[in-house]
């Protein structure tokens, strides 16, 4: 049976650097961060993007975030495959669970989760997760 968590991850590091920059202003960047946990079973989170900026700031973005924590009582951690996008004013995304990426008692873990924040939220990043342990 699904669950929901609804949940805020304080931003504890981000280090994003450009790898590829043009004279119009866009450019592709890569960014690592490292996310605290909450009061809801979730210790840590860390993820890595790549992400594309057009001329206008606009940009798209693919990443890969390990979770690592608690859900209803059992500890592991699994990977989450996302793609969002950032439109100078709010950034949202998408995430899938990879599957077979669950580790300890989370293995077998599926499910899909979502993020949208503005500056406002900042530092904390608003994450939901609807999963299924199996």
């Amino acid at each position: 049976m699904a669950k929901n968590l609804e949940t805020k991850l304080k931003i504890e590091s981000w280090d994003e650097k450009p790898y590829r920059e043009f004279d119009d202003g866009r450019k592709f960047t890569k960014a690592d961060v490292v996310l605290g946990g909450d009061d809801k079973g979730i210790e840590k989170a860390t993820f890595e993007s790549l992400m594309y900026y057009g001329a206008d700031g606009n940009a798209v973005y693919l990443s890969l975030m390990e979770v690592t924590g608690t859900l209803d009582g059992k500890t592991g951690s699994f990977v989450l495959d996302g793609r969002g996008e950032y439109n100078g004013g709010v950034a949202s995304g998408t995430y899938t669970v990879v599957p077979g990426s669950g580790t300890g008692e989370l293995a077998g873990i599926t499910g899909e989760g979502s993020s949208s924040s503005t500056h406002e939220d900042y530092p904390n990043m608003p994450f939901s997760l609807r999963y299924d342990l199996g």
